[in-house]
């Protein structure tokens, strides 16, 4: 079957697809989002959102949206444990280049909530949750999804094992996976997807304790050397995002005990023992690159395109990023322009994934994953230089807020 006019199939109701979805609908293509779960569940995800996403996301008000359920951070922190000494980078310094200069900490849920609302109040069928997608699939003139409906409790099955039951087919000029890490439509398009599994877990919980309190100087944003290793502390409006990690010879199912956590916070502060704990949730960390980002009529975005160490938070902004270039190229096939702008797509967005996103992150975590202390004290005395010079600051500033990338990224044909 042919689509009787251009159309859009997004795989994957996240930030990224739904994003995509909502600049293709003002565009005046029509499209469908199809997403496995049946409702959007709790769950600690990203919280970061940088200075250029708030300055793309301004338009029709997703910005203040983000910004009335979140909280600024003008400054971020990387901290010694020991001493409480401190880098602090002040993002004032690049007021000049963005509209929001500063961090904004917000649970990415909010954004989802918000488009899937919008998207629904101009056709319900737009957002299709419940869609477990078993086949992907293109010929000459349009491609196909195939989805079977998801049990509604879905926690009662393995969300990997393919439901019982017949197959949708949905046709559409163009299938778009943001079905991040297992994505079916890098599948279908034959794309490897290289890189490596960081050895060490974490484990990210929430609570409204103030550590803010107790730790002199805390920023909204700290990365931390501990004697144990490494944590992090993010604020959100009512609670801190405290990343942990388990000693090397400790189990996950050790590490999430509630009496080891009590342990983990009263490492950090010992007022924080008994801090109520709110969610709490284990995850490991891969860096990983799609080889190719399409072919024909399928493309890829996001998580199921780059995946990276969250140290940074730019993983989720970097997949929003793809969504606005990928929208615009998709809106110009949709005026008559062929499909290689797809392949402009990808050379515009596959280099800075690899250059600007993962191996920025990847920095990131190997210089807080440094063991000695005298290593540690070094990086720091370089971190505060760079920090007191405002040329080198500013410049550091630009890359690290995502803002080089993209206007990298612009001048690449």
């Amino acid at each position: 079957m042919v689509p009787t006019q251009f159309s859009v199939l997004i795989v994957g109701a996240g930030p990224v697809g739904l994003v995509l979805a909502w600049r293709l609908t003002k565009a005046g293509i029509a499209v469908r989002v199809l997403e496995r779960e049946p409702i959007l569940e709790p769950m600690l995800r990203s919280s970061t959102w940088h200075p250029p996403t708030l300055d793309m996301l301004v338009e029709d008000g997703l910005t203040k949206v983000l910004h009335r359920a979140g909280r600024i951070t003008p400054t971020w922190q990387i901290r010694l444990h020991e001493t409480g000494e401190r880098a602090e980078f002040d993002l004032s310094l690049i007021a000049d280049a963005t509209r929001h200069p500063w961090r904004l900490q917000c649970d990415q849920a909010v954004l989802v909530r918000e488009l899937e609302a919008r998207l629904c109040a101009i056709d319900a069928s737009i957002v299709r949750r419940g869609a477990h997608v078993v086949g992907v699939g293109q010929a000459a003139h349009g491609a196909f999804v195939d989805w079977v409906p998801t049990p509604l409790d879905t926690r009662s099955v393995d969300t990997e094992t393919r439901p019982s039951g017949p197959s949708v087919r949905e046709h559409a000029s163009i299938v778009v996976g943001c079905d991040g890490a297992r994505s079916m439509v890098r599948d279908a398009i034959g794309a490897s997807f290289e890189g490596t599994l960081y050895p060490e877990t974490t484990v990210l919980v929430t609570t409204p304790f103030a550590f803010e309190d107790h730790l002199s100087g805390l920023s909204g944003i700290n990365y931390v050397w501990a004697p144990d290793g490494t944590y992090s502390l993010l604020r959100l409006a009512d609670v801190w995002r405290v990343s942990l990690h388990p000693a090397e010879d400790e189990s996950i199912e050790a590490a999430q005990h509630p009496r080891r956590i009590a342990e983990r916070l009263a490492a950090i502060t010992p007022a924080a023992a008994g801090a109520p704990i709110g969610e709490m949730r284990p995850y490991r960390v891969h860096q990983r690159l799609a080889s190719h980002w399409q072919r024909g009529r399928l493309a890829l975005a996001g998580d199921a395109a780059h995946l990276n160490n969250p140290k940074g938070g730019m993983g989720m902004n970097g997949g929003i990023h793809d969504a606005f270039e990928l929208s615009d190229a998709l809106a110009e096939i949709a005026a008559g322009a062929s499909l290689e702008r797809l392949e402009r797509y990808e050379r515009r967005r596959l280099p800075v994934a690899r250059d600007d996103i993962i191996a920025q992150a990847d920095q990131n975590r190997t210089r807080m994953w440094e063991p000695s202390l005298d290593g540690r004290r070094k990086l720091l005395a370089n971190l505060q230089a760079l920090a007191a010079d405002p040329v080198r600051c500013r410049a550091h500033l630009l890359r690290t807020s995502m803002i080089d990338g993209l206007r990298r990224s612009k001048t690449l044909a």
